[in-house]
């Protein structure tokens, strides 16, 4: 054998006593089974128990008493503890009601007044309407649309030089460009509108893992006493914001936005001018945003500049929403509000396919490629039945399309051929909740087409956001919508820019 020849190890056999720690090892594991992963709790045990001290059950009081087994949290019962630590368990366990809360969270703030009568609309389907009701609301829609929103949406074409070198990396991936070319976008607007100053905080609600933050942050290296605070009520992982240097530029604060009272918030008080923005700022969270913004201020001068990119109207509240003045001017009652808020997701909806659906017709079609060669008469009588099957086509088009090519680029022709037909007939589809998948096997109770469908939901969508710039401009601000990237970057392609009147 020459020095340069290696020998394969052959695959190590476990002996008799490796199987045996293995096994103890498996016994040794908690006894828990969790539902969500689908396994066993992989925490390890103490001498003598099934389960871990997080998964041991709870036992009855009598027994609790003398042996110091584990009961439930009187504060949160998702988690046990055990009895003779209880005393010691309630000074420090999360669930507890915390006294030392910082000055600008105030409860429910900018969460707006309650309305039991709207509380009943919350789980309303739009399959279980009478068409007559669908109908009316519908037509509502078109003509508030037509009376406020047609033609007044405009067009801004701008991208911040700063992500050039980013754009231009042709390693990303589709999802990374698209948040790249938007933040570039928001980032060119700021710019555009002179916003990017000295002594300027800019907040950003709903900040996520902060990519815009990131770049905003970037950019302040230039002026002088300006800072970027970013909100959020959730704690990320990743968060885009640590990689930031120059600590003295960023901020991030754990808060809700409905608690949120921006007048007691310190860190505003350092700089002269505050700029509000968000990127992608879902439903009610932008309604909770522009109650804060408008909130009375003594210490903190009023926000000069709002820029929200806008989404995911279908988890607009009637309670949080800005625009019932709108509503109310308008006959829109809190029933009819919940109907528009359902009917929103049929603007980004797609081809009306559920996912089971479309993976059903993915699977059905590679069982007919494995079943045949490809590109033969069987094969494609195959493929043929199940498109007709889906979209009640018999013209055998697709087979003549795909014969010759590769069985995954011939599952990928068949499915995009059958999801194209039903986008383009009146297929049967059932109106049902906008957040959910849409099923296609129940009748459509007015026959509309998934085009009328997808413009139905963006009149609503614009529909709503015209309540909000109206409540704005009561407020003294002078505001608008305007789409702010291509639709075939994103279909949330619209944001709302508002500037205070002096």
């Amino acid at each position: 054998m020459s020095e340069v020849e290696i020998v394969a190890k052959k695959p190590k056999m476990m002996n008799s006593t490796e199987i045996t720690n293995s096994t103890n090892e498996a016994e040794q594991r908690c006894a828990h089974w969790v539902q969500r992963k689908k396994r066993f709790c992989k925490m390890t045990l103490a001498h003598g128990k099934k389960y871990c001290g997080e998964h041991e059950p709870a036992t009855n009081e009598e027994t609790t008493t003398l042996t110091g087994n584990r009961i439930p949290c009187p504060l949160d019962s998702k988690h046990t503890i055990y009895s003779k630590n209880l005393y010691k368990h309630l000074k420090i366990c999360n669930a507890r009601q915390k006294n030392d809360e910082p000055a600008y969270i105030q409860k429910a703030l900018n969460a707006g007044d309650e309305t039991p009568e709207a509380l009943d609309y919350r789980h309303l389907k739009l399959s279980e309407l009478a068409e007559e009701e669908l109908q009316a609301v519908i037509d509502k829609i078109k003509s508030l649309y037509k009376m406020y929103v047609v033609n007044q949406i405009q067009t801004l074409q701008t991208q911040h030089k700063i992500l050039n070198a980013e754009l231009a990396n042709q390693t990303y991936g589709k999802e990374t460009r698209k948040h790249l070319e938007q933040t570039a976008a928001l980032l060119g607007i700021l710019d555009m509108k002179e916003q990017l100053q000295n002594s300027t905080s800019f907040v950003e609600f709903g900040a996520g893992k902060g990519q815009l933050a990131y770049y905003l942050a970037q950019l302040l290296g230039d002026y002088k006493n300006s800072q970027v605070i970013l909100l959020d009520r959730m704690s990320l992982r990743h968060k885009k914001d640590n990689k930031i240097e120059d600590r003295s530029l960023v901020k991030r604060i754990r808060v809700d936005i409905a608690d949120f009272y921006m007048d007691r918030l310190d860190l505003l008080t350092k700089t002269a001018r505050t700029v509000a923005v968000s990127k992608h700022l879902c439903g009610a969270a932008t309604d909770l945003t522009l109650r804060c913004i408008l909130q009375p201020t003594n210490s903190v001068k009023a926000t000069e500049f709002i820029m929200i990119a806008l989404c995911c109207h279908h988890r607009c509240e009637w309670r949080s929403f800005v625009g019932k003045e709108f509503c109310q001017r308008h006959n829109i009652i809190p029933r009819e509000f919940a109907i528009i808020t359902k009917m929103v997701g049929w603007a980004i909806c797609g081809t009306g396919m559920s996912r089971e659906r479309r993976r059903e017709l993915e699977q059905r079609v590679e069982r007919a490629l494995d079943s045949a060669e490809e590109g033969t008469t069987e094969n494609n009588d195959k493929i043929d039945t199940i498109l007709s099957e889906t979209t009640g086509e018999e013209d055998g088009s697709v087979t003549e399309e795909v014969i010759g090519k590769t069985k995954e680029t011939i599952k990928e022709a068949v499915v995009a051929t059958a999801t194209q037909l039903l986008t383009d007939k009146e297929t049967s589809i059932v109106t049902k909740e906008a957040d959910t998948n849409i099923d296609v096997s129940e009748p459509n109770k007015l026959r509309l087409t998934l085009a009328e469908r997808e413009e139905i939901g963006f009149m609503c969508k614009r529909v709503l956001d015209h309540a909000r710039l109206e409540y704005l401009r009561k407020n003294g601000y002078e505001a608008s919508l305007n789409y702010y990237v291509p639709k075939d970057v994103t279909l949330e392609n619209v944001c709302l820019l508002a500037k205070k009147m002096v």
